[in-house]
């Protein structure tokens, strides 16, 4: 008996649909790019229960005649290609002639077309698969389909489907992308009769940006045009310095105004904020790069999310070229450049860093730091009976001492949020960032002495540390290292530990314990922040609503999609509230992990940690580095912070003594 058999059409097609289709947010992206390809300028989309029970859209495009619309359901059945050829120059969002075919063979779906020549529409209703019936309807220039009951047939692939509120999100998200992305196109999302988003014809992305993301955002970005001849051209908007992101959910790329996921685009967006914004912090951003159809494979995925470029080196570099244009338009690159290069080259002269005479006016200042730099900055608190912190000439050489930090140790906490560096760097721990109070930074070299000749690096002999070898000794710390790491001795050798992630893994902790014992420390803000989500951030918003007030959020709902926060946690500094509430409904994607409301929390924690603990390019104290280390020593991981980074490295002895081959 043969073993190789050749599947049925029916059979085939639910495989396929498996590539297509793995959410009710595929079916949507599916119909919406064939309402574009069909000329449609509006749009509406209707879903019930997270598009499980219904997914419904309707369309004003050219509609289909009754052959068209029942062929329309076989699979690899399109209009988009006819040749080899075609296939290298594809201009269209759909061409493989598999979505419908995969989305009927797992749905119960019901079509409802009409071209403008036909006096009456055609209505296709087909079962899992089976074309149940073709008959005459009513309905204007254009096509409805609804897509019921998704996976009726297919039990293994339903359960995998997640909770309404996630996969209300999915959808949300991806028709906000296509919003952006065809900014003349009207627009309509109802979720259970609700009214999630209604855009009207834009006459531009920034006019559309507004729309979808309010006026908050759109002071904040910059408009980026640029590119090369035959490479690619670069157009769409990115955020100044200050409207920063601790992930990339907030970056919006399109090919061709197709929605995508590139590695070429991101890559290019963070080589043009290069020395602009430290390491792990992101911008906003809405690029689009058009490039000649024959330079671009849009076929090398199923969902057609991903592209391939021919010159992929070539379109980076165009898109980074055109940011820094756009970031030096906006005085922001000649600041950052100024920097890098004195950090690297280590001059003798000290670089002003923030200072507004290196911009045009006061706006752009405003605009890359959030504050006036020139203006007044809150004066630290006097502390008389602690005042043991190291002396200017005590600085650590290679840059010059900054104002005296008054000591604000207390017996349950360290608070170093401060007014005036909002805009410090929080995650790259090896990149020296301008400190924005306009202090200078100075590099000096010692006249006469030459440098060493080239050394063993210790890199082989450092590791990171275990928490039995730590937690048993005395830690003692006896310097910083570049006001951003704390070189301490125990029993066992030498230690480096992290400020910042160690702090962080602290205030975790703290944070943790509060859950346990419900008890919620906020703080009120003198004034409510308004902050005009997106209608992706809306849905994810209803999700961790509850989970906002446990962790010291008051945020109360407003009309539309605006909330005002009203109080805010103890340790975190008021201008960073908006930035981090932002950031925790952007990045709400938790039941796709297999995650809870215990992670959730968990993940609201961590975020609100990174940004409460104190920075890099830091002066501590002795007392407070002392600090630092007794309070780590008690966390529940002394060594990880908790997005997994290592805190402390260590030296021991025998590694040291092996370095210098005494053994």
């Amino acid at each position: 008996m043969n073993k190789i058999r050749i599947l049925s059409d029916n059979l085939a097609n639910q495989i396929a649909a498996g590539e297509v289709v793995d959410r009710p947010a595929s079916v949507i992206k599916e119909l919406i790019e064939n309402s574009i390809d069909a000329g449609a300028t509006r749009i509406s989309i209707e879903i019930e229960l997270g598009g499980r029970r219904l997914m419904k859209l309707s369309d004003n495009g050219e509609g289909m005649t009754r052959d068209d619309a029942i062929l329309a359901f076989e699979r690899h059945a399109t209009s988009k290609i006819r040749n080899l050829e075609d296939l290298g120059r594809i201009a269209t969002l759909g061409f493989r002639g598999e979505a419908l075919a995969s989305i009927a063979s797992v749905a119960k779906v019901e079509l409802t077309t009409k071209i403008e020549e036909d006096l009456a529409a055609t209505l296709v209703q087909i079962d899992g698969g089976r074309l149940i019936d073709v008959k005459d309807a009513a309905r204007a220039t254009g096509t409805t389909i609804a897509v019921r009951d998704l996976f009726f047939n297919t039990p293994a692939r339903r359960k995998f489907m997640r909770s309404e509120a996630t996969e209300n999100y999915h959808i949300t998200s991806i028709v906000q992308h296509y919003t952006l992305a065809h900014p003349a196109i009207a627009f309509t999302l109802t979720n259970n009769g609700r009214e999630v988003l209604q855009v009207s014809p834009a006459k531009d992305l920034r006019e559309r940006a507004f729309q979808v993301f309010g006026a908050g955002l759109l002071e904040s970005l910059l408009p980026v045009t640029g590119g090369r001849e035959y490479t690619a051209n670069v157009s769409g908007y990115v955020s100044a310095p200050r409207e920063r992101r601790t992930n990339r959910d907030s970056q919006y790329f399109f090919v061709n105004n197709r929605f995508v996921r590139d590695k070429t685009i991101a890559g290019g967006l963070l080589e043009g904020f290069r020395s602009v914004l430290p390491h792990g912090v992101y911008p906003v951003a809405f690029l689009f790069v058009d490039v000649p159809l024959e330079e671009v494979d849009v076929n090398v995925h199923p969902a057609k999310t991903e592209v391939r470029f021919r010159r992929s080196e070539a379109v980076k570099d165009a898109i980074a070229e055109a940011i820094r244009n756009a970031l030096a338009s906006a005085g922001i690159v000649a600041q950052a450049e100024a920097y890098s290069e004195a950090n690297d080259e280590r001059s003798v002269s000290a670089v002003a860093v923030g200072s507004v005479e290196q911009f045009s006016n006061v706006d752009q200042a405003k605009m890359y730091f959030g504050f006036d730099p020139d203006g007044p900055i809150a004066e630290w608190p006097e502390r008389p009976d602690q005042t043991m912190g190291r002396s200017h000439e005590q600085a650590t050489p290679g840059l010059a001492p900054p104002t005296d930090l008054p000591d604000l140790l207390d017996s349950d906490d360290l608070s170093f949020a401060y007014e005036g560096t909002q805009n410090a760097p929080e995650d790259n721990v090896n990149e020296e960032a301008p400190e924005s109070s306009g202090r200078l930074l100075a590099e000096t070299k010692i006249e006469g002495l030459g440098s060493f000749p080239p050394i063993n690096s210790a890199e082989k002999f450092t590791r990171t540390a275990d928490v039995q070898n730590i937690s048993g000794h005395t830690v003692r710390p006896i310097a910083q290292l570049h006001d951003s790491f704390i070189i301490a001795v125990d029993d066992e050798g030498l230690l480096l530990i992290d400020q910042h992630v160690a702090h962080e893994r602290i205030l975790f902790d703290k944070y943790k314990a509060r859950e346990t014992g419900r008890t919620i420390e906020s703080q009120n803000l003198l004034l409510p922040e308004t902050l005009d989500l997106s209608p992706a951030q809306s849905e994810a918003f209803q999700l961790v609503e509850d989970q906002l007030a446990e962790v010291g959020f008051d945020v109360m709902k407003l009309s539309g999609r605006t909330i005002a926060i009203k109080s805010i946690p103890t340790d975190l500094p008021a201008a960073e509230a908006k930035n981090l509430l932002a950031e925790i409904l952007d990045n709400i994607d938790l039941e796709k992990r297999g995650a809870g409301k215990s992670t959730l929390r968990d993940d609201i924690a961590a975020s609100l940690a990174c940004k409460a603990a104190v920075k890099i390019n830091m002066r501590l104290t002795q007392e407070k580095m002392q600090w630092l280390m007794d309070r780590l020593l008690l966390t529940s991981s002394p060594t990880t912070c908790p997005h997994g980074r290592p805190v402390i490295l260590r030296l021991t002895m025998k590694d040291i003594e092996r370095g210098f081959h005494r053994t």
